[in-house]
């Protein structure tokens, strides 16, 4: 049975109900990141694509609201920058780095299962085809299911 949880709705209420565990995942960048919070089984609860720069910082808040068992980040670039902030801001965090490789090419494949293209669009070939918006939350996405997929082959 999963834990009973409280999550932080707004600054001064809470709703308390039986959670799954999650994690939260950020796939870093140099210009923007990708961050996501997934849980064990379901879609995922939020899907986020910022700067850089503000990634720590909203990890850390969806940390406080969601309260996730782990801190996924992906080891691609930007992910060192990422790493030490998080731990500046909120040291009790459990972060786990892990290997991002591949996600890219997986995120933008589904990008388009997602959002099938229209028009004309559906006669070009998906592999040509470019997403029409930053896609590095879905990348997050990936990162958590590969983990939760990994941690279930470890019990």
């Amino acid at each position: 049975m999963p834990p009973n949880r409280c999550v932080s709705s707004s600054v001064s209420s809470q709703r308390c109900e039986t959670l799954p565990p999650v994690v939260v995942a950020v796939d870093p960048g140099r210009v923007r990141c990708g961050i996501a919070v997934v849980p064990a089984y379901g879609p995922p609860l939020a899907r986020h694509v910022g700067t850089a720069d503000a990634a720590a910082d909203e990890v850390v808040r969806l940390s406080r609201r969601y309260r996730p068992v782990a801190v996924l980040l992906g080891n691609g670039t930007g992910s060192d920058a990422v790493l030490r902030r998080v731990r500046d801001l909120a040291p009790e965090l459990r972060v786990e780095v892990v290997d991002e490789s591949r996600t890219s090419e997986e995120a933008r494949r589904r990008w388009f299962v997602e959002r099938p293209p229209r028009g004309w669009r559906r006669l070009v070939p998906r592999g040509l085809l470019i997403p029409d918006a930053p896609y590095d939350d879905l990348v997050a996405v990936i990162l958590a299911e590969r983990w939760w997929a990994a941690q279930g082959s470890q019990t």
